[in-house]
């Protein structure tokens, strides 16, 4: 019962971050331009690095250490502490390296310094404690909060296309004071910090055999943006930032329930009840492989006329991304669940490692070869195909322990489902015109084109929440 709260609070909030885009984005893209977007796009990117190497693995391994430990509150709190001051230090050195950059570099300085007030908030950011502890209350209420409060503040503040540093800051700021307010809480978890019992030496090797597989995972999410920018100029950073931004909002969704699992599956795997364990990552790869695939029908069916309706003319080419794009959604479905759920917790990070880092690789290398030749298209291809790689490399490193063919026997049926709901939707978008209205109802129909389908095929997942609801009422 715990797991469905805390996926359903996730949900809310993941379907909150998707109003307060759908609100901001078509203001945002029409009043600052594709450059405007492209120069945060790009500008952002790049702080990314110094955030990444600052956090050195930390909220991963805090997540998955919490977890093991939440049974103990003292040993806890000291490893929570441990992991704090750690965090505080390297996010210091990261900063300090940032201010080094910034002093060799010519173009776009003001906005690379509003944009480094996300460093901070890194510094400060303990919601890996929450995660692991299995309360997602807490961060969901106050991203509620901050997320409503910026939404206003983007509206007032955000007027013209000179406004671009303002709106950095808005977002920037936001993020800050979220991570900010989770300090709030700490008194109600964990106990205060025993200076002789801190172990920073014992947990940065901890976090560092994370660190890797995070670099990796996070130079292939934001690479794109940076070699667009640095390759074909910013207006295709911009490009491909809404063209991501609108198929990862959907995703989120998905990959919350990973999210929510992993605390879960941590604390189950140092029980050792692995019969439970391989049970939560059969239903999970089921719940993602019924929804991502649904998304990526109906987001690719869209695409032509959602893109300009939702982001204007400037961004029509992201009619064309998008449906590509939107092929990750089951591959980063499948990657997440079996990856940073099923191998991080298991402890077998050098797994981990390897898949995402030979992504790293492989999206670095597609990169300078397709962006040169194609531009933006090029960089979405690349992703697809980054994407496919690692989870064909997770799925490779988990079959000694479960039978693949098990856990991808029935997805089949998703993807006959997905194909004739993509062709339904895609005739419809074809016919109407490119209006609100018209795309709800090309969404609905698409939803129901794909449930029924499900249905009449008998999926996995349609047979489990029938289990399910005969179970409750057999139950009352």
């Amino acid at each position: 019962m715990k797991i469905i709260k805390n996926y359903l609070y996730n949900v809310l909030y993941q379907v909150f971050t998707l109003i307060v885009p759908l609100i901001t984005t078509p203001y945002i893209t029409r009043v600052l331009g594709s450059e405007g977007v492209g120069i945060n796009a790009f500008t952002n990117s790049v702080i990314q690095y110094f955030i990444l190497a600052g956090s050195i693995g930390i909220s991963l391994y805090g997540n998955r250490i919490i977890a093991y430990q939440r049974d103990s509150r003292s040993e806890m709190s000291q490893t929570f502490w441990s992991l704090t001051l750690m965090r505080i230090l390297t996010i210091t050195v990261a900063y300090v390296l940032f201010l080094f950059f910034l002093a060799f570099t010519k173009e776009f300085k003001i906005f690379y310094l509003i944009q480094s007030i996300q460093i901070i908030a890194a510094m400060v950011d303990i919601s890996w404690l929450f995660m692991g502890l299995e309360d997602f209350k807490k961060t969901v209420l106050r991203n509620f909060l901050i997320k409503g409060i910026s939404t206003i503040a983007i509206f007032t503040f955000v007027k013209t296309d000179q406004d671009i540093g303002a709106y950095i800051f808005i977002v920037a700021f936001s993020i800050l004071i979220g991570n900010v307010s989770l300090w709030g809480y700490l008194k109600q978890v964990v106990d205060k910090p025993q200076l002789k019992q801190l172990k920073l030496k014992k947990h940065l090797r901890g976090s560092l055999t994370l660190f890797i597989p995070q670099v990796s995972m996070q130079i292939y999410l934001v690479l794109n943006k940076t070699m667009l920018g640095s390759i074909t100029g910013v207006q295709s950073a911009g490009f491909f930032e809404n063209t991501d931004k609108i198929v990862k909002m959907l995703l989120a969704i998905v990959t919350a329930i990973a999210t929510v699992m992993m605390p879960r599956m941590a604390n189950t795997f140092i029980h050792k009840d692995y019969k439970k364990l391989h049970n939560y990552l059969f239903q999970t790869i089921d719940f993602v492989s019924y929804v991502s695939v649904l998304m990526t029908a109906g987001l690719a069916g869209v695409a032509p006329t959602f893109s300009v309706w939702f982001m204007g003319e400037q961004f029509a080419i992201t009619g064309k991304l998008i449906p590509i794009l939107s092929l990750v959604c089951p591959l980063i479905s499948w990657s997440t669940v079996l990856g940073s759920q099923y191998l991080v917790t298991t402890h077998q990070e050098r797994k981990f490692t390897i898949s995402v880092t030979a992504g790293a690789i492989f999206n670095f290398g597609t990169n300078l070869f397709l962006i040169t030749k194609y531009g933006v298209i090029g960089a979405v291809w690349a992703t697809v195909l980054s994407e496919l790689l690692v989870t064909i490399l997770d799925i490779i490193f988990v079959r000694d322990q479960v039978t693949v063919k098990e856990l991808f026997s029935d997805k089949w049926k998703y993807i006959v489902a997905g194909l004739i709901t993509f062709a339904v939707v895609r005739s419809l978008n074809n016919a109407q015109a490119g209006t609100f209205l018209n795309l709800i109802l090309q969404a609905l129909i698409g939803v129901v084109t794909y449930g029924i389908i499900t249905i009449l095929l008998k999926s996995s997942f349609i047979k489990l929440v029938n289990n399910m609801i005969h179970s409750r009422n057999t139950n009352r």
